[in-house]
Parts: structure tokens; C-alpha cells; sequence
């Protein structure tokens, strides 16, 4: 039980640490996929089913039976984000005279993002589990006079994401995993009150906890084979906060308002599989459905004084859904030495019909390798690395018909990106399972 406790106190640390990790949303928006070093190597084919090790139950709690006794992963995936937009043909001239016709230079902020799990076999059927995540984050900054400091400034997401799971295995080819989650979520969102250089600005400032639930199956039909399908609910979130105006916008004057708004997360469907061919080779297969449809419209509401319940503003999201899909394979050279690779794409849930400056987010390839290796029975280490490229019509159509569209003042911008992920993983076997009943 002790040992069960240091765990614990280590994989809270990393929450702790999740508070100060931002960074350019790598799974469509403002949602980080990089939760796994194991999953990343190999593009998180069958994370659903196993396939990225303990941190799979991130995915699908019921993953745990997987892993006997008391064990512990925790991650370090670093985020290296490029992304420069440029006013292009389109964009307002007045927009182009005031700002300038000058790119934005690199928006996207580096970051640290931390993950940590921990599986307790209870039983010879039934196992407790914790995962500490940062699911959501996001962190853009453009030049103070940039040419669409009306659309937006700076753009930060934090979050952090407390996940104790339960999962049982009904028989040998059977297991069911639940979870409750606990989200702390908070934004900050700036922008210019006006075109004119240096002009005041505009904050939106929130912050809440809200709860919701994970799920999952497991089984395995044939000797070899793993098929997992995984839950991650939605989140309502209550955001609490402050719409700061250093000039009148429209009717409301220049000062501080108190505001709230009812923001829902999406949910996610995960499949997995994984395939036995060889002793020594494993390749897997997966595809998620994220529901980034449930962001429509947002209402800023006033809550206090003379505008308490009016709408101050609103945030028009107006989100497709998401769709990701994976290939993987991994490769045991000998007990000690592993090999990994992946492809994966992804359908982002922002089009040139809803893109604006804040997430300038498109379609993307990943390609992945990675490493691991087993210095005892006890420890291992790993390494992930993923490059992605952007595909598609990434640009940004400020234009009429796009909901961030402000009247009389069209934005086009010319975006390149692109993203290079490296991870570092640990995993820590304290022993294997002994039953000796209840």
C-alpha cells in the first residue's frame, strides 16, 4: 500500500505540472492527443486496445487487465509547434495600411506536457487505476500591431484532467473498464478593440471544474488478437471569470464585467486493434470519432451589476466533428530492445468555413517512430518521436459567411505550419499480481 501511495503522490505532481503546460493543440483545436510515449511511436494504432501500454487507459480503462500487480507510467512529450500566417489578397486594405502586410512569425508556443497512470491489480479480476492528464491546451500570440489584432492577440488554454478508473475482467477474452473524470479547465482569450495601431484591448478571462465519465471494452476473439473500444464523456464546464475592456466596444463602455458561459467538451469515441503475427511482431489499427460539434455558439453572460444576464459577447465556434485514423506496428528485436513506427491522419473538426487566427488548425499527416527499452524486470524506458504535416487549404478566410467574420473588415491569411513531437516515458513494475483471496 505504501508503494501504492508514492505512486500516486508522484502522478499528482504531474498535474501539478500540467498547470503550466500550453502549447499548440495537436489533436484537432485545442485538444492534445500526446498522452502516451508508447502511443506516439507508433501513431497510437490500438491505443484502445493495449496497444500504448499502460497509458492506454486513456484511452480505454478496461485496458488495466492487460498489466498484473502494481505498476506506474509517467510521460514527457514535448511540443514543437511552427505557425506563421500572412496577410494575403482579400484581406481589408485599411487592415493592411494599419498592421502592415508583414507575416506574424511564429504564433505557437513551445511546451512541456506532462502524463501519469497507475494500475493496482485488487484481485485476479478486478483492478483500480488513476491517470492524470492535460487533454486540453493551447497557446498562440501574435505581434501587438499585427494586421488582425481584431480577430485576436493571444489565446491560452490550460487544463487538467484527474481520471481514477476501475476495470474487471469477466473471462479470460472479457474485461469492462469505468471511470469518473474531474477537468479543471481555463482560457484566456485577447484581441484589439479596433484596427488603429496600439489600440486598447480586449479580455476574456474564465475558469471552472466539471465532471464527467470513461468507458470501455475489451476483447480478444482469437489467440493474438485484441479488440478495444473506449469512452471519454462530455465535460460541462461553468466558466467563471471577467471581460476586461480597455475602450467602449459597441454599447458597453470601457471597464470590468463580471461574465459566465456554459462551454461543453467534446466526447470521444476510440477503437482499437491489435494483432499478434509473429513472437516478435505486433501491427495495429486505429480510429477515433471526437464530437467537436457539441461547440456551436457560446454565450458570454453578464453576471453581476447592469449587465447581469445580458449576453456580452459570443463565441462562435461552429465545429465539424473530428476524425482520426491510425496504422502502427511494433517490432520486439529481443528482451530488451523494442521498435516502433506509425502513420496517422487527421480530419480536423475546422474547415476554411470556421477557421480564424486563434486556431488556425488543419487536416494533418503524422509520422511517427519510436524506442523502447528494458533495463530489468522492474523498468523500462521509451521514446517517441512524430512529425506532422499540415494537407489541405489550411488558410484563414475571414470573410463573409465565416462566423469570426466582423463586418467590413475581411482577413485572409496565408498559413504554414507544422509540428515536430518528441516524448520520454517511463514505466515502473513494483511486482506481479499473487492472489491469496479476499
Amino acid at each position: 500500500m505504501r508503494k501504492a501511495v508514492k505512486a500516486t503522490a508522484l502522478l499528482f505532481t504531474a498535474a501539478g505540472a500540467g498547470l503550466a503546460a500550453t502549447a499548440a493543440a495537436e489533436a484537432g483545436s485545442f485538444a492534445l492527443r500526446e498522452q502516451s510515449t508508447i502511443g506516439l511511436g507508433q501513431a497510437y494504432a490500438g491505443a484502445a486496445a493495449g496497444a500504448a501500454g499502460l497509458s492506454s487507459m486513456y484511452w480505454n480503462p478496461a485496458t488495466m487487465t492487460q498489466f498484473s500487480g502494481l505498476q506506474t507510467e509517467l510521460n514527457v512529450a514535448g511540443i514543437f509547434p511552427n505557425a506563421n500566417v500572412s496577410p494575403v489578397a482579400g484581406t481589408s486594405p485599411l487592415l493592411m495600411l494599419l498592421g502592415g502586410t508583414s507575416g506574424s512569425g511564429d504564433i505557437a508556443a513551445d511546451a512541456a506536457l506532462p502524463s501519469g497512470y497507475l494500475s493496482y491489480q485488487l484481485t485476479d479480476k478486478l483492478w483500480l487505476g488513476l491517470a492524470v492528464n492535460v487533454p486540453f491546451g493551447l497557446s498562440t500570440k501574435y505581434p501587438f500591431n499585427y494586421s488582425g489584432q481584431i480577430y485576436a492577440r493571444e489565446s491560452t488554454v490550460r487544463s487538467v484532467d484527474i481520471n481514477p478508473t476501475i476495470a474487471y475482467q469477466v473471462t479470460d477474452w472479457l474485461s469492462l473498464g469505468l471511470g469518473v473524470q474531474a477537468l479543471y479547465f481555463r482560457t484566456s482569450l485577447s484581441q484589439a478593440t479596433s484596427p488603429l495601431p496600439y489600440a486598447p484591448g480586449a479580455l476574456l478571462e474564465g475558469q471552472s471544474w466539471g465532471a464527467g465519465v470513461t468507458a470501455g471494452v475489451t476483447v480478444k476473439p482469437f489467440a493474438g488478437t485484441e479488440i478495444g473500444l473506449g469512452y471519454r464523456s462530455t465535460v460541462g464546464e461553468s466558466l467563471s471569470g471577467d471581460l476586461s475592456l480597455g475602450a467602449k466596444v459597441s454599447s458597453l463602455p470601457a471597464g470590468l464585467y463580471g461574465v459566465d458561459a456554459n462551454l461543453m467538451m467534446p466526447d470521444q469515441v476510440s477503437l482499437g486493434i491489435r494483432q499478434q503475427i509473429t513472437p516478435a511482431l505486433t501491427v495495429s489499427g486505429g480510429f477515433e470519432w471526437t464530437n467537436w460539434s457539441r461547440l456551436n455558439h457560446v454565450g458570454v453572460v453578464g453576471n453581476a451589476g447592469l449587465t447581469n444576464g445580458a449576453t456580452l459577447t459570443t463565441l462562435p465556434f461552429e465545429y465539424n466533428d473530428g476524425y482520426y485514423l491510425s496504422i502502427g506496428a511494433e517490432y520486439k528485436l529481443n528482451e530488451n530492445y523494442t521498435f516502433r513506427g506509425g502513420l496517422g491522419y487527421e480530419w480536423s473538426p475546422i474547415t476554411t468555413t470556421n477557421r480564424d487566427l486563434r486556431v488556425p488548425d488543419s487536416n494533418r499527416l503524422s509520422v511517427a517512430l519510436g524506442m523502447g527499452y528494458r533495463l530489468n524486470d522492474n523498468l523500462s524506458f521509451d521514446f517517441g518521436y512524430s512529425h506532422l504535416f499540415t494537407t489541405g487549404n489550411g488558410n484563414v478566410e475571414l470573410v463573409p459567411g465565416n462566423p469570426h467574420y466582423e463586418t467590413g473588415l475581411p482577413f485572409v491569411g496565408s498559413v504554414s505550419s507544422d509540428v515536430d513531437l518528441v516524448s520520454v516515458g517511463m514505466t515502473y513494475k513494483f511486482g506481479t499480481y499473487k492472489f491469496s483471496g479476499l
